[in-house]
């Protein structure tokens, strides 16, 4: 683990590209409000492809499918028995991938909002979020190299994922999802400078932007980066803007992907990053392995 995190911050480590959104374009997950966990339960050995095309791809980082392991999304569908379950399966269907791979990759444990992605407006209180991420945490610890709470809008539900992260004692990254203006805010309207001040003392290790227009993040980035005392990083989604209190109903309420980032238009903004500062990049949602391998020979070749 030690030799990915030692090319901080002077290095660059590349992470993966998005799960979700990879699988229901291979007709493997998506169907309800399940969406990529469904994956899990009917076609788990998809799940351990994709993540070995991110490895081929050259990705030091792969994620857990475990984004939509949440109490949240089981209990109305009558599967919070299998909670864990699912949850220890998408650790284990990322070992597999790596094991195959033979490469020293590590394994990120995918922490995302509990509540509904970007609707900072339904996140509960601190000790009942909280709650909710620590139980995930504790599926998740034994299997993991370290915790990325991702694609979080609010103040409140970040320091909540965070906290209860950090209890396990292993390494803890943020991910913040900004407006897709390009302020420099939280989905929440909050700014970034306000919620790094009430993270800072808090133990991270790297603070990161994702599932937010490559433009927004391109514009916000170096506020961050001015602002951070860890190394800072970025991955951007592909859709198109996402409309205000967006509700997930299955596929079709899905904003569509966009056409023009490719995946060489992706590495161009990448690299505008880089300039910028970030030593962490990957991708979002409708990302895929075509762009993880264009960052690399982008970034590295």
């Amino acid at each position: 683990m030690n030799k990915v995190f030692d090319k901080l911050p002077g290095g660059l480590i590349l992470l993966d590209g998005g799960m979700g959104q990879e699988l229901i374009n291979r007709n493997a997950s998506g169907q309800g409000v399940l969406w990529s966990a469904k994956a899990l339960f009917d076609h788990p050995e998809a799940v351990q492809a994709v993540h070995e095309d991110y490895i081929q791809a050259g990705a030091d980082i792969i994620t857990t499918n475990s984004y939509a392991c949440i109490r949240n999304n089981f209990e109305p569908e009558g599967l919070l028995d299998r909670l864990g379950e699912m949850n220890r399966l998408a650790a284990q269907l990322a070992q597999r991938a790596r094991d195959k791979s033979g490469r020293q990759v590590l394994i990120a444990g995918s922490m995302g909002p509990q509540y509904g992605s970007y609707r900072p407006d339904l996140v509960q209180s601190y000790a009942k979020t909280e709650a909710l991420y620590r139980e995930q945490a504790e599926f998740l610890a034994p299997h993991v190299d370290l915790f990325i709470c991702e694609t979080l809008s609010c103040i409140t539900e970040a320091r909540a994922a965070v906290s209860a992260a950090m209890s396990t004692g292993i390494p803890v990254w943020l991910s913040w999802s900004i407006a897709d203006s390009g302020a420099a805010n939280l989905r929440s309207g909050e700014p970034i400078a306000e919620a790094w001040a009430d993270i800072a003392d808090s133990g991270i290790r790297a603070v990161l932007l994702n599932c937010s227009p490559p433009e927004a993040i391109t514009r916000a980035l170096p506020a961050l980066v001015s602002l951070s005392t860890v190394p800072v990083g970025a991955y951007a989604n592909a859709f198109t803007p996402i409309p205000d209190k967006w509700d997930f109903h299955g596929d079709e309420s899905i904003p569509p992907p966009r056409t023009d980032v490719t995946p060489r238009a992706y590495s161009e903004y990448a690299a505008a990053w880089r300039k910028a500062g970030a030593s962490i990049i990957g991708g979002c949602c409708e990302v895929g392995p075509a762009h993880i391998a264009a960052l690399h020979q982008t970034l590295r070749g």
